[in-house]
């Protein structure tokens, strides 16, 4: 870190330099330029870089406080997923002072090369599609933002970790719930059965028969049933034929 003595000495201009290259932009330094040590064409496609990287952080931020009401972590993260941080084209070439879209999008491919940020260009919506950038220093005024911002953030995790916990323990009763019907069910099987095995019991003593046999007897028919019924539909088909026969004599 600088020590802050220097903007009180002869080193000031560098000082304010320093802190610009921390914390500002590439429109700072052109608001100081005349107060400050001029920059080569490396220096200040370094501080464009930077530059960028603190445009999507401000979007982003912008999106979190509109995802605030209602403060819902899921829609959150959903939102965040769907919708990039997108950065217009007219904003960058204003930010960054540059004269055409064509040196744009090459600085910005030299910054993802450069992993400062990774995205991508959108020529149709003449926009920049942010994913990801890396982080910039931080001032101590911001610490109370960023203290404010954590606090949110480990109030959502608890309302999340409520939720989950609360989807658990009704899957716990919905299984304790279902073990117990199908121990009823399995009971009542059981219970059934023992009854059928009484019943069929109690009905082969009273005829002298063992139970198996009994049942084996209830399910199939005797043996001599088929043969009466057939010989009862012969003797009626002899009695139809002998009446036929009587009717043909009397004619």
């Amino acid at each position: 870190p600088v020590s802050p003595q220097l903007a009180d000495s002869e080193f000031s201009p560098v000082f304010r330099l320093l802190t610009i290259f921390a914390y500002g932009t590439y429109a700072d330094y052109l608001a100081e330029a005349a107060n400050l040590p001029p920059l080569t064409e490396a220096q200040k496609n370094k501080l464009r870089h930077l530059s960028v990287v603190t445009l999507a952080a401000k979007i982003k931020v912008v999106a979190l406080f509109f995802l605030k009401f209602p403060f819902h972590w899921d829609y959150l993260m959903l939102v965040t997923i769907m919708f990039p941080q997108c950065i217009p084209y007219s904003v960058l070439l204003e930010q960054l002072q540059l004269k055409n879209v064509r040196q744009l999008e090459d600085l910005v491919i030299e910054a993802v090369y450069a992993d400062v940020l990774r995205g991508s260009l959108d020529q149709r919506n003449q926009r920049l599609e942010v994913d990801y950038s890396i982080g910039r220093d931080i001032r101590r005024e911001e610490l109370s933002t960023i203290t404010r911002t954590l606090q949110e953030w480990c109030q959502g995790c608890e309302v999340v970790l409520s939720g989950i916990e609360e989807q658990v323990s009704r899957a716990n009763q919905h299984k304790e719930q279902q073990l117990a019907l199908k121990q009823q069910i399995e009971s009542e099987v059981a219970n059934l059965k023992k009854t059928i095995k009484v019943t069929t019991a109690a009905a082969a003593a009273a005829t002298s028969q063992d139970p198996e046999q009994h049942l084996t007897e209830l399910r199939e028919p005797a043996p001599g049933t088929n043969q009466r019924q057939a010989s009862k539909k012969t003797s009626k088909a002899k009695g139809l034929r002998g009446s036929a026969k009587i009717w043909s004599k009397s004619n």
